[in-house]
């Protein structure tokens, strides 16, 4: 058998169809949407309309709307309710502590660029609790499992250190002021390499008995583990209406600066086109102005480009109305399906981030049962994802809706409370029947006494 070579050769040549996608897809979403400039044309206007930029950060923010995790209690007993309290509370500490809406949203803006995100949850000895960070996509190297390419049997993490890092970490000195450090993981071990060498010194046994990464993509591929970013598709059309833009541009441009036209003129020495000129021309020559607005030939060129810019939203799934582009008044099941391409699209995103935020609060509740002595993943029956809806309700259509469906009895008031958004319908619910029992008594309260009979 021939020997396997050593992990930075290993990764040197791994993955780099997937590498290749991150670079031209950040490229892009920083505004980097012409080719390289040709020297004769260098000084050439060129407009770059970043609308791929403006589309990922608005879906992002779309995607991350309302997001929540939840315990489910394994029966409906004080005690498991209680536990599954616990551990909701304890997810939402775990949140506070690592800024985790502001690092989401973050992740959701990598993996929507990219194609892929990913998050490490580790111990921190010196604070004793859990960390969440999100790792660069582009350092980690995974080996999916044979059957399930949700998994991974081995992680390699490769990223940069100063040298002053490096020392205390670890007591290495490197050779440079900064350091490559590659983390090499699986289930049962984790070695450490420094500037492309092993340090046998700090191999040892993996200290969670798992990998603490995960790793998810933007959007699924048939039968490929790493996904697809959001700025690929729209590479093309963007750029041609880049070019589009770019033309209208100097077509405005030369409008304002009209160009003097001369004919039957064999010289034009003694002609300074300057305000107040005037010129003596020669018998059976003309001078006039170009033109370039007449005959409407400029309104062919803003039609194609609505026609591109049409484009560009039906290819990124973002209708004109995400933009708050609206020609009419529209709210409730009317804005829903003006939406429904954006709904769609943010569906499917939220699938995918749902597993992945089970995942990371799952390894969460195993480190911190392990090493903070707590009892989370056993008292639980699991984790569900809970988004809000991204369009605005019509409050008093729903609230009317509820009413009906509650006087009919077909719906319970607390179920109503529930689709109406309250967070806590129970709470609410019962602080409902006390006020009701209140003013029930403050009524009886009020009623003047029964006149005596006098006999």
């Amino acid at each position: 058998m021939p020997a396997t070579p050593p992990l930075p050769q290993l990764l040197k040549n791994r993955d780099k169809d997937r590498l290749g996608q991150y670079t031209d897809a950040l490229a892009f979403y920083e505004g980097k949407q012409w080719p390289a400039a040709d020297p004769r044309t260098r000084s050439a206007r060129r407009l770059t309309l970043n609308y791929v930029k403006a589309i990922v950060n608005k879906t992002s923010t779309y995607v991350m709307k309302g997001a929540t995790l939840n315990a489910i209690p394994r029966s409906d007993g004080p005690k498991d309710i209680a536990a599954a309290a616990a551990v909701e509370t304890y997810l939402s500490d775990l949140a506070d502590n690592n800024g985790l809406a502001r690092l989401d949203l973050v992740t959701e803006v990598d993996a929507a660029v990219l194609g892929d995100a990913a998050y490490k949850v580790t111990w921190d000895t010196a604070e004793e609790r859990v960390a969440v960070t999100a790792p660069d996509v582009r350092g980690l190297f995974p080996w999916p499992h044979p059957t399930d390419p949700t998994r991974y049997t081995r992680v390699a993490h490769r990223y940069t250190l100063p040298r002053e890092d490096v020392i205390a970490l670890w007591g290495v000195a490197p050779r440079d002021k900064t350091a490559e450090i590659t983390e090499d993981w699986t289930d049962k071990a984790l070695d450490i390499w420094i500037d492309g060498g092993p340090v046998p010194a700090l191999s040892q046994v993996n200290p969670y008995g798992l990998i603490p990464f995960v790793i998810y993509p933007n959007a699924q591929v048939p039968k490929r583990w790493w996904g697809e970013s959001d700025v690929i598709p729209l590479k093309e059309i963007a750029q041609e209406f880049n070019r589009q833009m770019t033309r209208v541009s100097n077509i405005m441009e030369l409008s304002g600066f009209p160009i003097a036209v001369l004919e039957n003129v064999d010289s034009t020495q003694d002609i300074a086109a300057q305000p107040g000129a005037v010129w003596e021309l020669p018998e059976g020559a003309k001078a006039y102005l170009l033109d370039l607005l007449q005959g409407g030939g400029v309104r062919l060129h803003l039609d194609y480009t609505d026609h591109l810019l049409r484009a560009l939203h039906d290819l990124s799934e973002t209708p004109r109305t995400a933009f708050g582009g609206t020609d009419r008044d529209l709210s409730g099941v009317a804005l829903q399906v003006e939406m429904q391409p954006l709904l769609q699209k943010v569906e499917r995103k939220r699938i995918i981030r749902s597993d992945a935020y089970r995942l990371r609060a799952t390894l969460a509740l195993k480190l911190s049962d392990k090493f903070g002595g707590t009892e989370y993943t056993d008292s639980i029956d699991g984790l569900t994802a809970d988004w809000a809806t991204i369009t605005p309700p019509d409050q008093a259509l729903d609230a009317g809706r509820e009413v009906a469906l509650v006087g009919a009895g077909i719906r319970s008031r607390q179920t109503a409370l529930a689709n109406l958004g309250d967070p806590d319908p129970e709470t609410e619910l019962t602080r409902v029947i006390d006020e009701a029992k209140q003013l029930s008594t403050l009524a009886l309260q009020l009623q003047p006494a029964p006149a005596a009979n006098v006999p």
